[in-house]
């Protein structure tokens, strides 16, 4: 095994030196918000590509607005919205425009319900006469105004509805909805959690037609979380939650004609136990399109619907010998040709189809991914992406022209580069960070890239961080079963080499995942410098099945996950523990969620490398996760039981000698309490002496009032005692 230095930038922290006050990091500070960085609130570029609108609150009134700014000077242009002005909405969470501007929609008393989804009350502001009114008194969810901008449809109860701004008439599309039964135009908890998206229907291009998903989980099983709160008794939250091996829900598609009042259903072929991801109108407004995706997720097709005749016509098919991955990426250009994203040749690449799915051309090529699209600039024929092509923990952003020439990577910086561009793609706004810079925004030239005026920057910040010992990360590579792996590590101030430092190895792991990163800190980040302080050293690795370096890397780890990425990790730790400044006797693990799944399986499985492991919130088998995310990497229980078991730490608990926390919310919808009460029941069984924690009520992220600190402090003192 070797290590070769990539990357390390030391100019942040000459400046530090100068004044550095080696102030150390509390937990209160961390989890109190005293190192968050400003940003860009909800930004909207305007349809004339000059002005952008952002949302803005008032300190001194407390009032919420919509302020519109120009581009090229950043000076206000003008007040859109303030509530000031609106009568009996005194705030708003967020906003969004009809596709002519003229009407704007407004959230509040936003509840959350899962990772996703959220239902609240909505108000319609028409921007020419200045006037509001509320959508429905109750709370409803993912509302979302035609293009014509005349009419909005919405979900209530599990029912969608559409109203008519012009005739005021309100008409319920949908009559069978009903709880843990029948969902109309919104997804199901697996869909929103695997496949991220909640609102599933679409308005046509007329705004005369929405197409409308219709989930049937009458047949799916079960789920039951007690909820405490203060109550005398607890109370039972029920939904349906298929497990891995189990019943979906039955999926099926309609299409609802507005003019006519008709809603018929879409015949789709002859698929079976299948998944529709993606429903999206094309630029045609009689033109549906659908993707629809094997149990399995390895054969995906693109179907086109004739709204009209109701005739439905595969027009692309993928496959995968792993799994496909499903992307928002698909754009319709104005002659319903389609850009399209896609693994194919090994990599993540654009791809320039036909409208009637006949390649055209390979936008981009070569051995690194494109990892988002921004879109198409018709005048100039350009398409705007984000790829890693200056390195895998680079971002950067591009353009090309549509038939794959005159490539320019327009982002200058070596770091994290995002954008946000103007309607005309003459301009955009450049969100940059790297690990020694907070986040920068600028107005950049959408031609050269060219800076052409800084928006905001996080000077504030960098002027707190100087009185504090902050610790830079340094990059590097480690060659491990023939792979070099992406690794950063942390050491404390005043590094003596001819010492032994304790480790302490930070993981997520999870397929597609990437943790080594050059962007800006993160809370844990400044976790990792306190530790740091405290004569820790801590480090990272992205073993095999994480992302951005080829399908190839990432799909290692199909049907058999939480075998490589262990024997990558525990490697790691052999590997850090050889270096003369390692103590190999003092190497600790920690994860969450997939990462708790494997800092478990660790400990379990090499004793004599790790001392101790934190999992929060873990996948203790694969068995009691769902179908869709489960499925896509190791198939069913039923077709790959091996696959299940032999990695799950349930079954290897034996193994345990070092110290162990295990954590859980009660209330975790996703990864469910169940798999940390399993594992305890085996650790029991094997008189396995280890601790843990339960945090009543809480989801999967394990926050909410002091919670966060709480757990931090928890596992500060867990890693001081015993590591």
């Amino acid at each position: 095994m070797k290590i070769t230095k990539l990357f390390f930038t030391i100019t942040f922290f000459i400046a530090f030196a100068v004044t550095a006050q080696n102030k150390t990091f509390t937990l209160d500070e961390i989890w109190g918000g005293a190192f968050r960085t400003e940003g860009l609130q909800s930004l909207h570029s305007m349809n004339n590509g000059k002005e952008y609108a952002v949302m803005e609150m008032d300190q001194a009134s407390g009032a919420t607005n919509i302020e519109v700014y120009t581009y090229e000077t950043g000076e206000k242009a003008r007040t859109l919205v303030s509530t000031t002005a609106l009568g009996g909405l005194s705030s708003f969470q967020d906003y969004s425009f009809s596709k002519d501007e003229k009407r704007i929609l407004l959230s509040s008393e936003l509840e959350q319900i899962y990772r996703h989804s959220s239902k609240g009350i909505y108000h319609i502001y028409d921007v020419p006469s200045k006037s509001i009114f509320k959508v429905s008194d109750q709370k409803i969810q993912s509302p979302l105004l035609s293009p014509d901008g005349n009419k909005i449809a919405y979900v209530l109860d599990n029912n969608i509805y559409m109203l008519d701004f012009v005739t005021g008439k309100e008409v319920q599309l949908t009559d069978d909805g009903k709880k843990n039964e029948i969902i109309n135009g919104i997804t199901d908890w697996v869909y929103e959690e695997e496949f991220a998206f909640v609102r599933a229907f679409d308005w046509s291009a007329d705004s005369n037609k929405i197409a409308f998903l219709r989930f049937d989980e009458r047949e799916v099983p079960e789920f039951s979380m007690d909820v405490y709160h203060k109550s005398l008794y607890p109370k039972q939250d029920v939904f349906k939650y298929p497990k891995a091996g189990e019943k979906n829900a039955k999926v099926s598609l309609f299409v609802a004609d507005i003019s006519k009042m008709t809603s018929d259903e879409i015949k789709l072929g002859d698929y079976k136990d299948f998944y529709i991801p993606r429903i999206e109108w094309t630029a045609n407004p009689n033109v549906l399109s659908i993707q629809v995706l094997n149990r399995h997720q390895n054969n995906l097709d693109l179907i086109f619907v004739d709204a009209k005749t109701k005739v439905s016509k595969v027009v692309l098919n993928e496959t995968d010998a792993a799994y496909i991955d499903i992307t928002d990426n698909l754009t319709f250009l104005e002659d319903n040709s389609f850009i399209w994203t896609s693994e194919k040749d090994g990599y993540n690449h654009v791809y320039h189809y036909s409208s009637t799915g006949e390649l055209i051309n390979q936008v981009t090529s070569g051995a690194w991914e494109v990892t988002d699209y921004y879109g198409y600039d018709s005048k100039n024929k350009k398409i705007y992406y984000q790829s890693v092509e200056n390195g895998s923990i680079n971002r950067d952003v591009y353009s090309v022209t549509l038939d794959g020439k005159n490539k320019k990577r327009l982002s200058k910086k070596e770091g994290t580069n995002d954008a946000e561009f103007s309607a005309d793609y003459s301009l955009y706004i450049n969100y940059f960070s790297n690990a020694t810079t907070p986040y920068e925004y600028s107005l950049n030239n959408g031609k050269t890239g060219a800076v052409v005026r800084e928006i905001k920057n996080n000077k504030k910040l960098i002027e707190k961080l100087t009185k504090y010992d902050l610790r830079p990360k340094e990059f590097s590579t480690i060659t491990i079963n023939g792979e070099e792996l992406n690794t950063w590590m942390i050491k404390p101030k005043d590094f003596d080499p001819a010492k032994k430092y304790p480790l302490l190895m930070y993981q997520y792991s999870g397929p597609g995942s990437q943790s080594v990163k050059n962007s800006w800190n993160s809370s844990n980040d400044y976790w990792y410098m306190m530790l740091a302080q405290k004569g820790y050293i801590v480090a990272c690795v992205d073993g095999k099945g994480t992302g951005l370096k080829g399908a190839k890397f990432k799909k290692a780890t199909q049907n058999d996950l939480g075998n490589l990425e262990v024997q990558d990790q525990i490697a790691g730790a052999k590997h850090f523990g050889a270096l003369d400044y390692i103590d190999a006797s003092r190497i600790g693990i920690w994860g969450w969620s997939y990462g708790g799944f494997m800092s478990s399986n660790c400990l379990f499985k090499a004793p004599n490398t790790f001392k101790m492991a934190i999992a929060v919130a873990p996948v203790t088998s694969w068995r009691f996760y769902d179908t869709i995310y489960t499925e896509r990497y190791l198939k069913t229980p039923q077709e790959n039981a091996k696959g299940y078991d032999d990695n799950s730490p349930i079954n290897f608990v034996k193994g345990l000698k070092g110290k162990f926390l295990l954590v859980h919310g009660s209330a975790d919808d996703n990864v469910h309490v169940q798999n940390t009460m399993q594992l305890v029941e085996a650790l029991i069984q094997a008189n396995k002496d280890f601790d843990w924690a339960i945090y009543p009520d809480k989801n999967h992220g394990i926050y909410g009032g002091n919670t966060r600190l709480h757990l931090y402090n928890k596992m500060t003192n867990f890693i001081k005692n015993n590591l």
